[in-house]
């Protein structure tokens, strides 16, 4: 059961299937505004699954899961027309979300994005698209950020520079739950290790 409108991020027992494997069972967390929590792990234990659950593009086996209304994932999916230069595909979405040029303006910089606003994406190197990944999740203003690898692709200004976005995030009360190999300049308040689940029989 997932449930929207809290001020926190808040999981009881929360299982998740994907075909006929189970993930994850039983996870039990919490996050308050101004908090983050690192989701940590090997490849396949249903990391991204549990961020796409949080975002509400999955739905939970079993548990119940409280979320904000205002939620942005960021993955490894471009959420922008590639062929258009940064600055008019951030726009595109700047009007949708109820922001204003400002806001599109500061979120470009927060991705150290603001010298490449005129250049299509497809013409962006993994980093880049990665920045401009990020830059869209900072436009939105959302209370909750899901971040799936959000360092992946990005030089260590780079990083260093979405540390102090993140900080700033918390500071004005948000909410970061990210998933990461790579270290991220800010600390956690939660640490949530997910391992491979034993050969079981699915309760399906």
């Amino acid at each position: 059961m997932r449930k929207e409108g809290s001020d926190n991020l808040h999981a009881e027992a929360l299982s998740c299937v994907r075909g006929d494997k189970l993930l994850f069972r039983d996870l039990n967390f919490a996050l308050a505004p101004g908090q983050a929590g690192l989701v940590t792990g090997p490849n396949g234990v249903g990391k991204s699954s549990l961020l796409r659950l949080i975002a509400g593009l999955l739905d939970p086996f079993s548990g119940s899961i409280h979320v904000p209304t205002s939620i942005a994932l960021c993955d490894d999916r471009m959420a922008l027309d590639e062929n258009l230069p940064l600055e008019n595909a951030l726009r595109f979405w700047t009007r949708l979300d109820g922001k204003t040029d400002g806001d599109c303006t500061t979120a470009m910089a927060a991705a150290g994005m603001s010298h490449l606003a005129e250049v299509p994406i497809r013409y962006f190197s993994t980093g880049q698209r990665q920045r401009a990944r990020l830059a869209r999740t900072f436009l939105t203003g959302a209370d909750l950020w899901l971040l799936d690898e959000p360092a992946n692709g990005l030089d260590k200004a780079s990083v260093e520079l979405l540390g102090q976005t993140l900080q700033n995030h918390l500071d004005r009360g948000g909410m970061i739950l990210a998933a990461s190999h790579i270290a991220l300049p800010i600390s956690f308040d939660l640490s949530l290790e997910l391992a491979a689940l034993e050969e079981m029989e699915t309760p399906l």
